[in-house]
């Protein structure tokens, strides 16, 4: 597992540039007029770039990791169709080495093959812990028809940065359901993605540490703080 700061190799500065790029793709789309298999071919290719060179026995260790969470992170909309957001959300979030906990359970899910089935719509994810994961920005939108989540940890995910905590916090579902989040050790996070948080109306317990990327600690505690009275902000940032 890589850093909680962003590694400067090569490889990995490519994947996290094209992570921007895929973020800007709605945008590239309504200028440029591009047909979205236009945007997909650009994107397999990239992928299948990846692939070959993972196969070079000199490779850079990073280009499979790499290219394994770009094939985890992308969002199959028919899948969500026909099994249902809280289904198809925590088969993404497994596969990038995610747990979940659904309502009714004591026990964390971490094994997709072992994933509960059912009824459709039986299942409903009431927690997330992404510790360790590779889940990142183009995934969220797994998030949005999730209803019943109360608990999310962000603990050493390296690709959760400013982007995916604003995409979080617009997710209007969460903006009511979510009490609890932990953001620990995610050296991409900086005072924009805290402040973000404030969206999040019915969040009641924070904790934060390890986060290096937050340089006015005291304002974003402020902003948060004043959006949010009842939140209980626990902080461990030096």
């Amino acid at each position: 597992m890589l850093s909680s700061r962003r590694c400067k190799c090569s490889v990995c500065f490519a994947a996290w540039s094209f992570g921007r790029f895929l973020t800007a793709l709605p945008l590239i789309r309504l200028t440029m007029g591009c047909a979205p298999h236009h945007i997909n071919t650009v994107e397999t290719l990239f992928l299948f770039i990846l692939y070959q060179m993972s196969r070079n026995d000199n490779a850079n260790p990073h280009i499979h990791e790499v290219s394994v969470t770009f094939f985890t992170s992308r969002v199959d909309y028919e899948r969500i169709k026909a099994v249902g957001p809280d289904r198809a959300a925590a088969e993404w979030l497994l596969r990038c080495g995610a747990k979940v906990r659904f309502q009714g359970f004591d026990r964390w899910q971490h094994d997709y093959n072992g994933l509960p089935t059912g009824v459709l719509g039986k299942y409903k994810i009431q927690a997330i812990d992404a510790t360790e994961s590779c889940i990142m920005y183009r995934g969220f939108d797994h998030l949005d028809g999730l209803e019943h989540v109360e608990e999310i940890k962000f603990n050493k995910s390296i690709y959760v940065e400013d982007t995916c905590l604003e995409r979080l916090s617009s997710i209007g579902n969460l903006q009511e359901s979510l009490n609890t989040m932990e953001v620990v050790s995610c050296g991409n996070v900086t005072d924009k993605g805290l402040v973000a948080l404030h969206r999040l109306k019915n969040l009641e317990h924070l904790f934060l540490r390890d986060l290096p990327g937050i340089k006015d600690r005291q304002t974003t505690v402020d902003r948060l703080q004043t959006a949010l009275p009842r939140l209980d902000l626990s902080l461990d940032l030096d």
